[in-house]
């Protein structure tokens, strides 16, 4: 019987039979789509080759010269984030002034 709490899950019989029985059921299905599943894997694989990747496909360029568009736009989104950052965070100071300034004037 050591054998067998091997297969114990939570250490409940339960959780374990109700795990194993999802298992069995999602074996079940993938095996019965598995047509349709090779399909989407095969055209996502051909839209991939299509799709413009962010770096340079010739193979003589090596190191970081090979991801300069990539870098770029890092460094686009990078100064993008923090300029909005910026922006929230001086509104967002400038609405505490003027919501602080109203809620003082009862007082």
């Amino acid at each position: 019987m050591q054998f067998l709490e091997f297969f114990k899950i939570g250490g409940s019989w339960i959780i374990s039979g109700i795990a194993y029985a999802l298992l069995a059921v999602a074996s079940v299905v993938a095996i019965r789509n598995f047509a349709t599943i090779s399909s989407f894997t095969g055209e996502v694989k051909g839209e991939l080759r299509k799709a413009s990747w962010p770096w340079e496909s010739d193979p003589k360029i090596k190191g970081f010269r090979k991801y300069k568009e990539l870098t770029d736009s890092t460094v686009v989104v990078l100064i993008a984030v923090i300029l909005l950052a910026g922006f929230v965070q001086f509104w967002d100071f400038f609405h505490v002034l003027i919501v602080s300034f109203f809620t003082n004037l009862g007082r």
